[in-house]
């Protein structure tokens, strides 16, 4: 694992080359696949659940206070997600 708070998909596909035996390509896409099948629960429900996962929900976020690093000047920050799931929620 990258360190203890973070988690990536190479991670997991590690793993599961390891102790499945899939070969990394082959756990990739089944990772990809997995999260594909949350985001769509996401986009169609708002929220995807399994017991063993975690659960999985669209939240709505607040402006934040920000600062232009060049100019010093502040501002309110826009919230943001993925470009990915922006897309597909749109």
């Amino acid at each position: 694992m990258a360190d203890a708070g973070t988690l990536t998909r190479a991670d997991i596909a590690e793993a599961i080359n390891r102790q499945v035996g899939l070969s990394r390509a082959d756990a990739s896409a089944m990772i990809e696949s997995l999260l594909d099948h949350v985001l769509d629960a996401l986009v169609a429900g708002g929220e995807g659940e399994n017991s063993r996962l975690g659960t999985f929900v669209l939240r709505g976020k607040a402006q934040r206070p920000g600062r232009q690093p060049k100019t010093g000047g502040e501002g309110a920050r826009t919230p943001r997600a993925s470009q990915g799931l922006r897309h597909k929620v749109k």
